[in-house]
């Protein structure tokens, strides 16, 4: 099994996300003694969001290319092999302003490629990316529940994954982590205790 570790949150070791999809990696390591990881921190070494140099790169010849366009175009091919290659996908997915990181957001656009993880036919869109599990590590620091108006996070996460086939989506949350010290270790508790039935 090969597993993609995914870490978005700028927190760092302030992070509850980062703690979650750690214990998630290790639980699945536990289950799988075989299962390899690779380890990709969004915030650290973050893809540079989309320009129209990367979206027109495919319409020009690449000896134009910048070495800056070059180096742009290798990292997107290597997120996305890291990507295809995938058999578990854990993504820390922490709530920012109701939605996710836009460092996430930017991995995202980067592995969301027409022809590459979805098509285009007669009955619209096809997702090409079928076959794998994603587990969401969702941190938020208020109160949101399974199907709020405000939450722009879970609820994009399971569309835009869908949208590439992938219906294998859990999610292991730990909400209302902002609301005092009980309410932390209550969250956390609950999410320990999700964790510990994966694999």
């Amino acid at each position: 099994m090969n597993i993609l570790h995914i870490d978005a949150s700028p927190l760092n070791d302030y992070s509850v996300s980062r703690k979650l999809t750690a214990g998630i990696v290790k639980q699945l390591q536990s289950k799988q003694a075989n299962a390899t990881v690779t380890y990709r921190d969004v915030v650290v070494n973050a893809p540079a969001h989309l320009s129209t140099a990367v979206l027109m790169a495919s319409q020009s010849d690449p000896s134009s290319w910048s070495p800056e366009l070059h180096a742009d175009i290798g990292t997107s091919e290597v997120i996305m092999a890291e990507f295809q290659n995938a058999d578990v996908i854990v993504i820390g997915a922490p709530m920012y302003n109701f939605s996710i990181p836009s460092q996430l957001k930017a991995w995202i656009d980067r592995v969301a490629v027409a022809g590459k993880t979805f098509k285009y036919g007669p009955n619209g869109p096809e997702g090409l990316a079928k076959g794998k599990k994603v587990i969401i590590a969702s941190s938020r620091g208020g109160q949101y529940g399974d199907d709020h108006a405000m939450d722009f996070q879970e609820g994009y996460l399971r569309t835009v994954l869908g949208f590439l086939g992938i219906t294998d989506v859990e999610i292991v949350r730990a909400e209302g982590v902002n609301m005092g010290e009980e309410a932390k270790a209550a969250a956390f508790a609950a999410a320990e205790a999700k964790i510990a039935t994966l694999g």
